[in-house]
């Protein structure tokens, strides 16, 4: 994979130097993940990002409305229509470098075989909702933006309870980057990764809507 960092790599005379310092330290990061992967419990929502492990501190309760309200919407209309697998909060899904635990995951059909009751480490997801929280926004829109991309997580869903609005990322056939999106506080939000879904926005941050779309969802089985 050819890149700017690549190029002035191969274009300078410490090519070998830094070729050993790069080694060096992918080694050293290795055998922290090895370790971050016999430390980690089930008690808490660790990640492992390049090099350093995260644990997050207890989420604000709009951050869990949210989150959970995307999770049952996205839930019932996959289950109800057997398109695959939705995870949520403490699944943890492993990249070449890195690892992850997202708000929630899905998992369309050709995933499946890869997953069973005893996984601990799930395969690249389809799709990605994550939270903002002030915590996480650098790497939500940062190193994991970047990453879904280049991995091929078709979708990358942003939620920002602030603002209260949505972002739907999509990538397009060969690209490694999400283009822009829009902003979206009002309306519906749909999916083309979990074919035929589509709520209102408001069903993610609103109870009494969130209970009005899964109710649709069900009624349109």
């Amino acid at each position: 994979m050819n890149s700017p960092i690549l190029d002035a790599m191969l274009d300078s005379p410490v090519l070998p130097e830094l070729l050993q310092a790069a080694h060096s330290a992918w080694e050293k990061e290795r055998k922290l993940r090895h370790k971050f992967y016999a430390d980690i419990t089930p008690e808490h929502k660790w990640e492992f990002i390049q090099g350093e492990v995260i644990m997050h501190s207890p989420a604000l309760n709009r951050h869990l409305t949210a989150s959970q309200n995307v999770f049952k919407l996205l839930d019932i209309f996959v289950c109800t229509r057997s398109l695959g697998l939705v995870r949520h909060e403490k699944a943890m899904t492993s990249f070449p470098r890195n690892d992850y635990e997202p708000d929630v995951m899905f998992f369309g059909l050709t995933k499946l075989p890869l997953i069973d009751a005893d996984t601990l480490r799930f395969p690249i997801p389809d799709l990605v909702v994550e939270v903002l929280s002030p915590s996480t926004e650098k790497r939500d829109r940062g190193i994991k933006f970047q990453d879904y991309a280049l991995h091929g997580v078709a979708e990358y869903w942003i939620i920002d309870t602030v603002t209260e609005t949505i972002e739907v990322y999509r990538l397009t056939p060969g690209a490694d980057a999400y283009p822009p999106a829009e902003k979206l506080a009002t309306g519906t939000f749909s999916s083309d990764i979990v074919a035929g879904f589509e709520a209102p926005v408001r069903a993610i941050f609103d109870e009494a809507e969130n209970l009005s779309a899964l109710r649709s969802l069900m009624a349109s089985t």
